[in-house]
């Protein structure tokens, strides 16, 4: 099998960021997200790449109404009430017109027009699989009340990116009851562990880890994390892990000399990828191209164009997650 390229979206707007970001300081870049998915069709039709959209449930809701509808049974209590995003219903606009940054049903049926890109799930409710105060019981109904929303639009949920990258081993049973065949798994370095074990070197520990984490999407730290496709198996549950590779980072201005470096990084592993048939999985949210569009846009033609000589040197392959996930399965 050839090497292949997927990319994922987290598709989340407000509920993804609500909890560590003030609208204050991040509204501009959530307004402006209709506008980054429309480019982002536009311009993956150029190039002839595939998307995944990862998408918060509450996203398909036509209204207020509608959320109520499709409401989790279950919700879950967070020791950190913060993370609880029903408790900005009451703040809400009515519907998509009036609130664009809590609806995006219009912008859904736009990629499912598309006939070409896939619609998976981010969870109903930007679920954090590893915070204390949840369990398996509030995940299944969360992850149920989002294949029903979903499935009101004739769309089929198969695979899923855990908020956060917070890839929960014990909850993998659900996705499986829920009809998940696949999810983003993480890289496979302690740099990327959404849950590290830091102890006390956690204060200290922490901002070197961060530091680090930034300076791995300009220079080579963590390794190429790409995947041999003949090692992509499915687990004990007939899940598949199809891991990150690398975040794109979006542009930002004080850091603008070190651009070249993170395109060169993530060129040199899509090229690694494509000469020795593996997987390169691409990842980042439309909001995080909410500010300096021009840039951020420029980065990823940039990257599209290096996908299309190395599509015609080595067939290298842009496929959705549940494609790959398919193929996989049942290889012709």
């Amino acid at each position: 099998m050839n090497g292949k390229f997927i990319i994922s979206l987290d598709y989340e707007l407000h509920w993804g960021v609500f909890d560590a970001l003030t609208l204050d300081t991040y509204k501009n870049n959530l307004l402006n997200v209709n506008y980054v998915v429309t480019k982002l069709l536009e311009l993956s039709d150029k190039y002839d790449i595939k998307l995944t959209f990862a998408t918060v449930g509450l996203l398909f809701a036509e209204n207020k109404a509608d959320i109520e509808k499709y409401m989790p049974d279950s919700i879950p209590l967070y020791e950190n009430e913060k993370l609880n995003p029903f408790k900005l219903l009451d703040h809400i606009g009515e519907n998509e017109s009036l609130d664009s940054i809590h609806y995006a049903k219009s912008v859904i049926n736009k990629i499912k027009s598309s006939n070409k890109h896939e619609i998976g799930t981010h969870t109903f409710g930007h679920y954090n699989c590893l915070a204390p105060g949840q369990n398996t019981l509030n995940f299944n109904s969360d992850l149920a009340a989002a294949k029903k929303i979903a499935n009101n639009m004739d769309i089929e949920i198969k695979s899923i990116v855990f908020p956060k990258n917070q890839v929960n081993k014990k909850y993998l049973q659900v996705c499986k009851k829920n009809g998940i065949t696949n999810y983003r798994g993480t890289e496979n370095n302690v740099l990327y562990d959404p849950n590290p074990n830091l102890k006390g070197l956690k204060k200290h520990f922490y901002i070197v880890y961060r530091f680090l984490r930034l300076m791995d999407g300009y220079i080579n730290i963590s390794g190429f994390n790409t995947y041999p496709i003949n090692n992509l198996k499915p687990d004990e549950l007939g899940l598949i892990n199809l891991p990150s590779s690398r975040f794109l980072r979006p542009y930002i201005p004080s850091l603008s000399f070190l651009e070249f470096l993170k395109r060169r990084r993530i060129k040199k592993a899509m090229k690694y990828a494509a000469v020795n048939n593996e997987l390169f999985h691409l990842w980042w949210h439309p909001h995080n191209f909410g500010d300096n569009m021009d840039e951020n846009f420029k980065n990823l033609e940039e990257i599209f164009k290096a996908y299309k000589t190395l599509k015609e040197r080595y067939q290298f392959e842009s496929v959705t997650m549940t494609e790959l996930t398919n193929e996989i399965i049942s290889p012709c």
